[in-house]
């Protein structure tokens, strides 16, 4: 299996616009109720771009939230005239879409309780080694926790440009790069799957080869905290034979 020029790639845990904004403001440790629109704006682009060059499913509410971005920004840009009398010109797009990720971060908080209420409960833990239970999801962090390495892997590279020369890079060959990092070790960071690599198609390829590895059970990533360092883990044997028989060699 070679990767060619038009990649697909379709991830079940693609989170939206507004987990994206949530995800930035707390990377910068923003004030939700006193955003920085062009610095929020200039890295949403970015990583709206990442997605593209990943050939990610991106929803069309990724591009209105993108122009929503811009908008305020080039109206925050441009000099306030008040006019004496003049009523006012209606709604503030600034402050809706404040009180959006207000509102959606509090859901998403009260998800999140939820979710670690169930893992405290749901299973009893085995001393000497990580558990993953059959019923936990493949990857218990956020699609831009990830895109996030793949940001970083793709700034460090010689062809900066965006332009993919056609190259062959095995899938098969980068998940044997992987298995081979994880056989001396406990486990690797995520950062450590794409050292080495000096092409964009080479970072892809590496990324794919990464999830292909986690559909088939071969490998699992995890995060302790929110921003907190990714580890990527061997699974251990019996569960990976467990995920053969069941069928359920699934992603998150």
């Amino acid at each position: 299996m070679n990767t060619e020029e038009n990649l697909d790639i379709h991830l079940d845990i693609f989170e939206g616009p507004l987990d994206l904004l949530l995800f930035l403001i707390k990377k910068n440790n923003l004030d939700i109720y006193d955003i920085p629109i062009a610095q929020i704006t200039q890295e949403y682009l970015k990583y709206l771009d990442v997605m593209k060059e990943l050939n990610l499913d991106v929803a069309g509410e990724f591009l209105v939230m993108a122009s929503t971005l811009m908008q305020i920004k080039a109206k925050t840009l441009l000099p306030e005239q008040k006019v004496e009398g003049q009523e006012d010109q209606g709604p503030d797009p600034a402050a809706d879409l404040i009180a959006k990720i207000a509102e959606y971060q509090k859901y998403k908080e009260a998800s999140q309780f939820l979710n670690q209420r169930f893992d405290v409960y749901k299973d009893v833990y085995y001393r000497g080694s990580p558990v993953f239970a059959d019923s936990e999801k493949v990857l218990n962090l956020e699609l831009f926790e990830l895109l996030n390495a793949v940001k970083r892997a793709f700034d460090k590279l010689e062809d900066k440009g965006g332009v993919i020369v056609r190259e062959e890079f095995p899938i098969e060959k980068k998940m044997d790069k992987i298995l081979s990092l994880l056989g001396t070790r406990e486990w690797i960071l995520l950062d450590d799957v794409f050292v080495g690599e000096t092409k964009r198609l080479g970072v892809i390829t590496c990324f794919m080869a990464m999830l292909e590895l986690m559909k088939l059970r071969r490998i699992i990533a995890r995060q302790d905290e929110n921003f907190s360092e990714i580890r990527v883990y061997l699974r251990p044997p019996q569960e990976e034979q467990q995920g053969e028989s069941d069928g359920t060699g699934r992603t998150a």
